[in-house]
């Protein structure tokens, strides 16, 4: 069973559209404190906005990275990622880089995860990897869970949610078999009800990303507001 409270200790609520204005991210951060969500994910020049919101509570910032197609150079996400811990990030969802990946390019795959878990491991910061496991074989998912293993990453993450297809419950087991018992799985994509929340976190899943937060946490009729399900 899990209450409203105890689903929501769980999202990373995603305010990643382009056309978001800055009163866009401080409502989305003001939705995050209402619901007590673990964080909110922005952009990372919004990082700033979200931190004087969200600095004096339990609601970290999250902030992505190589965001969304994963094609930055190394070193421009290690950047990336030093100046949004400097303006107040706690976690780093980053993308790797997946045509290089498909290329058969791991060790510059696994280098620039590196890159960016040296920014933050000092700092106690959060990395989570976005796969973008819809462009990728179960087979290459197990793949680039062991690189992100090696890489030293904390997470492993299904989707942007701006590929061609969202988080599938056979994807998130394939990454809890791979690295479940080293890392974090993080289902995103595609989860905007409370029964597809709850059956992620039933199968392991430790944070899920969602951008229709509030939706998902009033539940449906059947399982009444969503207290508990």
């Amino acid at each position: 069973m899990y209450t409203k409270q105890q689903l929501a200790a769980t999202i990373d609520h995603a305010a990643l559209k382009p056309f978001m204005t800055d009163d866009d991210i401080r409502e989305n951060c003001r939705l995050g404190l209402k619901y007590g969500v673990a964080s909110v994910c922005v952009r990372p020049t919004d990082v700033p906005t979200a931190y004087e919101i969200l600095k004096d509570s339990d609601v970290k910032v999250s902030v992505v990275v190589g965001f969304p197609h994963g094609t930055a150079r190394a070193e421009i996400k290690a950047l990336e990622a030093r100046l949004a811990i400097e303006d107040g990030a706690r976690e780093i969802d980053m993308v790797m880089n997946i045509g290089k990946f498909l290329s058969g390019n791991h060790d510059l795959v696994r280098r620039e995860i590196e890159a960016v878990v040296t920014e933050a491991r000092p700092h106690g910061v959060l990395v989570k990897v976005i796969l973008e496991t819809c462009y990728l074989s179960n087979e290459q998912v197990a793949q680039a869970c062991k690189l992100c293993e090696a890489a030293g990453a904390d997470y492993v993450k299904t989707s942007t949610g701006f590929g061609d297809g969202p988080a599938t419950p056979e994807v998130v087991d394939i990454m809890l078999k791979t690295v479940g018992s080293t890392m974090k799985v993080k289902p995103s994509g595609g989860i905007r009800d409370w029964q597809t929340a709850v059956a992620y976190l039933r199968q392991g899943a430790h944070r899920l990303g969602v951008g229709s937060t509030e939706q998902v946490l009033q539940g449906d009729a059947q399982h009444g507001d969503g207290s508990e399900y």
